[in-house]
């Protein structure tokens, strides 16, 4: 099977955080590794002129670690009501800041006053702020972002072992579980109307459709027509195929001598860690476990591939096709 990657997963199935839950790793002490700072000071604040969100606080950086926002509410003033909802952007930049889907805040009032309210921030942008408006009366709050970092001397090699970790699952499967899209090469068009492609979990929406190119024995390459040319078939889990229409035919042009038919196409269960079945996670962080007990053994491979529980576990997720 001749393929070719063209390009690679965005994540692994397994992040470094539930890798060190699962080895049951610690780095430093808690104090060391958890900052908090202040995004909104506290204190009393007037009325937001306008209604609109007149309170901003500054932008903290959290790129690269876990981060948990908190609006800590005092006293609220008669009849007064605060808003406040978590900002993100890739730079401190005033302008720059937007909204981020699922970071408002519950409105405080005089019935839930003189609480703290918690939104552990799962985005992607580098910094996060808090803004906030207060209608009616002076209300006192403040809102704070709480960032861990806590990071291992050898953090980069537990990163290393999460890709071989995951690498080797995907060899034993004969799958790609994170979205990824491959060039797979034939030398010639099949003797029958389809050609299937391997690692299962074919993606086929406006931007991860197979395509189909080849080239003549001039190297002039041609490209086909996606449901003219040829349909495809994602067949779920299972390997995707390219199919001729009734009534067509492959290419009958003498080929180009070397990898004249390439098929670009885009696979995997997703684009996040836990679109991937627990039962292969599973595997993988039983598989990085004896990656990283055996660091440094030279028989490691022998270990691995005697860990019955992760080899029955990926079991039942092999793809019998050979390619």
């Amino acid at each position: 099977m001749k393929v070719v990657r063209y390009s690679a997963p965005a994540v692994e199935p397994v992040s470094v955080a539930d890798a060190k839950m699962h080895l049951v790793l610690e780095a430093d002490t808690m104090a060391g590794n958890v900052t908090t700072s202040q995004s909104i000071g506290p204190g009393s604040h007037g009325i937001s002129g306008g209604g609109l969100y007149t309170h901003k606080g500054a932008g903290v950086s959290v790129l690269g670690k876990e981060a948990i926002v908190n609006l800590n509410a005092g006293a609220v003033g008669t009849g007064g009501t605060v808003d406040a909802k978590i900002q993100e952007s890739d730079v401190d930049s005033d302008a720059s800041y937007t909204d981020w889907t699922g970071g408002a805040f519950t409105q405080v009032t005089a019935a839930n006053d003189n609480a703290i309210q918690e939104i552990a921030y799962t985005g992607t942008k580098a910094y996060v702020r808090v803004v906030a408006k207060v209608l009616v009366a002076a209300c006192s709050f403040g809102a704070n972002v709480v960032t861990s970092a806590a990071t291992l001397a050898n953090q980069a090699l537990l990163t290393a072992l999460i890709t071989a970790s995951r690498e080797y699952a995907e060899d034993v499967t004969s799958r790609k579980l994170i979205t990824q899209a491959w060039d797979y090469f034939l030398d010639d068009w099949p003797d029958r109307n389809f050609i299937r492609l391997p690692f299962g979990n074919l993606q086929n929406d406006e931007a991860t459709a197979p395509v189909v190119t080849w080239k003549d024995v001039d190297g002039t390459e041609t490209t086909l027509t996606v449901n003219t040319d040829y349909i495809v078939e994602t067949n779920g889990e299972g390997c995707g195929r390219i199919v001729l229409p009734d009534g067509v035919s492959w290419p009958t042009d003498t080929l180009y001598p070397s990898n004249p038919i390439k098929v670009r196409f885009t696979c995997g269960y997703g684009t996040a860690a836990t679109d991937v079945p627990e039962v292969i996670r599973a595997a993988i962080k039983l598989i990085l476990a004896d990656l990283w007990e055996q660091r440094g053994d030279p028989v490691i491979g022998q270990t691995v591939a005697e860990n019955k529980a992760a080899q029955r576990l990926l079991a039942s997720y092999r793809i019998p096709w050979e390619f």
